[in-house]
């Protein structure tokens, strides 16, 4: 079988211990660098593929490419399933898709990263010294400050115990049982929305997107944070209404924000406003592109392949594919 492989940015998926599993497994394999969206130039690439191995959500999957991969037996993503792959057009298509797993380790880090960073103002700190410039910002600690976590899943709840470890009182939003969670765990859940955004000395959106959370957050809720406070984004930029972030930094409420995930990827534009604005801190999507996370996602990804080649399919989101076929 012929199994092609896009998106591999960093040119790192050969170095992974995993990949040995589908180096010697008598497929050929076929990996592609750079960031192509251009669906023209997808169903060239793709046109000879029998299987697709996925990073995460870099490539759109919809009917009118399956339409132009006749071949295509399987699609195999790395983590879950989201909105870039088009489920029914594969199952109608005859497209079999194996899904795997997620960590929320390495996000979650990322996420403390960019808060420690963002709050002690590293990044003009260091660039200021390169230039031969000494201690021309002051930073402020975490210790006192109140975190907010607007979702307390796997990843809310171990950003609310690094808050624990940092002196943070840790307030949470979200549904029922998330604020029920919280408490049971010791912290507090907000008396409100409104609340939530106005107390936050440092939130985090760690929700999942779907239809009923994109663009759940608007202007009028950024708008009640405070004028120090950090927004931090390490799920999915369509959480936050278009524009919304910027028009609420411009107008001073919150003061800063640190991100990790944007509406376009990748941004290749060195004029782009949020990485250029002085008071966002932006790092290009590294929440889940870290070593053993790769090793734990491809690694799924190649199991679930080769077990699907071997006539022992796992993992599928669409079984019923083999039933047709």
């Amino acid at each position: 079988m012929h199994i092609v492989i896009p998106d591999d940015y960093q040119d790192v998926i050969r170095s992974l211990d995993c990949f040995a599993r589908l180096r010697d497994s008598g497929h050929s394999v076929e990996l592609f660098h750079d960031a192509e969206s251009d669906p023209q130039r997808l169903a060239e690439r793709f046109a000879s593929a029998d299987a697709l191995v996925l990073t995460r959500e870099r490539t759109r999957i919809d009917e009118a490419l399956l339409v132009r991969l006749p071949k295509l037996k399987l699609i195999s993503q790395t983590g879950k399933i989201a909105a870039h792959l088009d489920l029914d057009a594969c199952t109608r298509r005859g497209v079999a898709v194996a899904e795997g797993r997620g960590s929320p380790i390495a996000p979650a880090e990322l996420a403390w990263t960019l808060i420690l960073n963002a709050r002690r103002r590293l990044l003009p700190a260091i660039a200021a010294f390169r230039e031969g410039r000494w201690q021309t910002n002051i930073g402020e600690r975490l210790a006192g400050l109140t975190l907010g976590i607007w979702g307390y899943g796997k990843i809310g709840q171990r950003l609310a115990r690094y808050a624990q470890a940092f002196e943070m009182p840790v307030l949470v939003w979200g549904s029922e049982a998330s604020r029920q969670a919280a408490v049971a765990h010791g912290h507090r859940a907000a008396a409100s929305r409104e609340a939530f955004f106005a107390e936050a000395d440092v939130l985090s959106l760690n929700l999942r997107l779907s239809p009923s959370t994109q663009h759940i957050v608007g202007f009028d809720d950024l708008a009640r944070m405070k004028p120090d406070a950090l927004l931090v984004n390490v799920s999915r930029a369509e959480l936050i209404a278009p524009d919304a972030l910027l028009r609420a930094l411009d107008a001073g409420r919150p003061g800063f924000a640190a991100l990790d995930v944007f509406e376009q990827e990748p941004i290749l534009d060195p004029t782009h406003p949020l990485p250029n604005h002085p008071r966002v801190l932006c790092t290009p999507h590294l929440g889940y592109v870290e070593k053993h996370g790769y090793e734990l996602y491809f690694g799924d990804a190649f199991d679930n392949l080769l077990a699907f080649f071997a006539g022992q399919p796992l993992n599928l989101a669409n079984p019923q594919v083999l039933a047709e076929r």
